[in-house]
This record gives structure tokens, sequence and C-alpha cells, in this order.
């Protein structure tokens, strides 16, 4: 298949690094889904796949269709806490699959989870904006060199029209400024 001229090339490490940081946003949030949702294991299902692939197995259809069952269980729950938990969780195994395509819509699959952190952050603060800013600054120091490379590849992250679309956007303009 014949890449289009802003198409890059995306190395499975590469890959394992951008499931590693979706995973580690989305598993903050596991149990803020399990409190109002106890016996709906999707979510974990996707988590456990994401971890699989970052551990070096190949990504298969588990990545894919725990990631797809996640955010069905997201579309399940009632909580704006217990939906963004299990978004993180789907985008995490889904993020096995990034395409390497330069399209600004691909970002989400590499900062949607994180995202979806830092608005727990702010939910579980009262609304309170500062918690949501504490967790996007920690996200940005746990972000390696090999990430910020990917990220780098794609355009900047859309402003969304909602309250996780900008601090999606927030995240990606933090992350592109920061320097390892």
């Amino acid at each position: 298949m014949a890449q289009a001229p802003n198409d890059f090339e995306l190395t499975m490490a590469e890959l394992r690094t951008v499931a590693r940081f979706a995973a580690e946003s989305a598993q903050q949030l596991l149990s803020a889904f399990e409190a109002v949702a106890p016996d709906d294991r999707r979510p974990r299902a996707a988590l456990d796949a994401a971890w699989i692939f970052v551990d070096g197995a190949p990504r298969t259809n588990l990545q894919r269709l725990t990631a797809l069952d996640a955010h069905r269980a997201a579309r399940d729950v009632r909580t704006e806490t217990g939906q963004l938990a299990a978004r993180a969780c789907g985008d995490a195994a889904a993020a096995a699959y990034l395409h390497p395509i330069a399209r600004a819509t691909q970002v989400g699959h590499i900062l949607r989870a994180a995202a979806c952190a830092a608005r727990v952050a702010e939910l579980n603060a009262g609304g309170n904006e500062a918690a949501a800013a504490q967790s996007i600054q920690s996200t940005r120091d746990r972000a390696t060199s090999v990430l910020l490379d990917v990220l780098g590849r794609y355009p900047a992250a859309p402003a969304g029209k909602g309250r996780l679309g900008q601090l999606m956007s927030t995240l990606d303009s933090s992350l592109r400024a920061h320097e390892i």
C-alpha cells in the first residue's frame, strides 16, 4: 500500500510506547469505573489487553475487540467519571492500532486517555480546573522522548467543543512545547 506524502512509519516499539502512555493514564481511572459498575469487566479486559501488547505480545484482535467493548461500557454507565474511565481503558487497548497517517484525529489515540484522567481529576475536585492542570503537568512529566517524537509526526489536536476536547488540546500543546 502506497503512503500518502504526509504519512509515515510507526515501529512496534513506538506503538508500545504510545500504548504504555495510554495504559498508564487508564490504569489511574479503572477503579472509578469499577466503583459505579463493579460487575462490568469490559474496561478491565481492555486495559489488560493493552498491557499484554505493551509487554511484548503481538497486537491481535484482542486489543481491537476489547477496546470496542470498553467504549460500549462507557455508554452503559450513567456517571461522567465512569464513562471517562471506560473510554480511557478502551483507548489504551486501541493505541496498539494507532494509524500512521498525518491527521489530527489520530492524536486522540495518543492523548485521549490522559485527557480523560485530567477531566476525572477536575470532577473529583468539584470542578476545580487546577486539578486538571496538575494532572496535565503530571502527564507531561512522564512523557518520553519517543512519545514526543511520535506525537510530533501528527498535526496538533483539534480544539474540541467540550471540556474533554479542550483538555486534550491543552495537553497536546503542553507536550509539544516540552523538551526532554
